[in-house]
């Protein structure tokens, strides 16, 4: 049987909010899911499972957060070929530059993104983004 992480950064507690809800429906999905905080696992740790949600809030200039997250991913992203991922994140500005170029880093790598985009939350996210976020995680759970 297949296992599946959601890992995630947030700062204020939105981009937590959406990992939970992925978290909840990929359990839903009939999958096995551990939720992590970025802080909680290694790249290669995270490289051990068959499929990755990844969380991170659009950060500065739309970057990913630069302490903890990015140099997460950037040694994860060599391991990512042939994987599924799924990309989820919050922000309050701009217009979601930072997930473009993230889901271009992470196709660069060779990883099968679910739904070929990730899935963004302005703010806070409300009680429907959050059933989004359930949907999106039952639908990776059977991608």
């Amino acid at each position: 049987m297949s296992k599946a992480a959601v890992i995630f950064w947030s700062q204020t507690g939105n981009t937590e909010q959406m990992a939970t809800a992925i978290a909840e429906g990929v359990r839903a999905g009939g999958l096995e899911c551990d939720l992590l905080n970025v802080a909680e696992i290694s790249a290669a740790d995270a490289a051990k499972y068959d499929k990755l949600a990844l969380g991170c809030p659009a950060m500065g200039a739309e970057v990913l957060e630069e302490a903890e997250f990015e140099p997460f991913f950037t040694e994860l992203e060599s391991k990512l070929g042939g994987r599924k991922v799924a990309l989820f994140g919050s922000y309050g500005w701009g217009d979601g530059q930072w997930m473009r170029d993230w889901v271009e880093r992470t196709d660069n790598a060779n990883a099968n993104i679910y739904t070929g985009e990730g899935l963004m939350a302005h703010e806070t996210p409300d009680e429907t983004m959050l059933e989004q976020c359930r949907d999106f995680g039952r639908g990776f759970a059977a991608y």
